[in-house]
């Protein structure tokens, strides 16, 4: 934080931080599901908790070890890891400005840069404000994460189906209270809805994760197509 950047409200604060905590623990906690999966394809419990400690985002992990139970080759789950780890890419162009970080703060922050920390960082009106979402977004999601990818590990095929707990409807919610509030306008609207029919549309004809690439090449075309405003239109 720079001399210049104003300290935030306590009340501002405290709504970030509880607002940051709830995505957080409804996201960390379906590491479990990932600690489970990860055993029963194979690998071991040091395995898979350093997949987590590692590579900490959620869909290329998924994808590592959904090739592998497949009986697929280990090089072919790393592409396809890779492959959906490339958003984090893009993401990195949209908050490495917005939180002006440099040095071991900025290659901290890379680690912590996943979908929500992202959309929990995005559209604030301070630096301050972003810091402090990204932050408490990342971290907490972060210690869940690991905490129940090594619950899921140790507990093995025992701990039973995740979707029973309701876990994997709470993460789904998550990125519904994430998406809501930035569907302001009807070209949002227009777009939310033409993603989420191409991503349904692709779940049939290609591999998991790839559907969630897809929906945001969608974003990227809109916002490539879309004309810039009038002078004096509010962007």
């Amino acid at each position: 934080m720079s001399p210049s950047d104003p300290a935030l409200p306590a009340s501002e604060r405290s709504a970030i931080v509880r607002d940051s905590l709830g995505v957080g623990i409804a996201t960390g906690a379906y590491g479990v599901s990932f600690g489970a999966v990860s055993v029963a394809a194979g690998l071991d419990v040091w395995q898979t908790c350093a997949l987590s400690l590692l590579v900490f985002t959620g869909a290329s992990q998924f994808a590592l070890v959904g090739v592998v139970a497949a009986g697929g080759a280990p090089l072919a789950g790393t592409a396809a890891a890779l492959l959906l780890g490339t958003r984090n890419t893009l993401y990195g162009l949209k908050v490495g400005p917005l939180l002006r970080w440099r040095g071991w703060r900025r290659a901290l922050g890379a680690h912590l840069l996943i979908d929500e920390s992202t959309a929990m960082s995005v559209g604030r009106d301070s630096v301050p404000a972003a810091r402090l979402g990204f932050l408490t977004t990342g971290a907490s999601i972060f210690v869940l994460w690991n905490l129940f990818t090594l619950l899921g590990a140790v507990a093995g095929t025992a701990i039973g189906d995740p979707a029973t707990y309701g876990l994997d409807a709470a993460v789904g919610a998550a990125f519904l209270a994430l998406l809501w509030p930035r569907l302001g306008s009807w070209h949002h609207r227009l777009v939310a809805v033409l993603a989420a029919a191409v991503a349904l549309g692709a779940v049939p004809l290609t591999p998991a994760g790839v559907p969630v690439l897809a929906a945001g090449a969608v974003a990227v075309v809109a916002g490539l197509l879309r004309r810039p405003g009038r002078p004096g239109e509010a962007s």
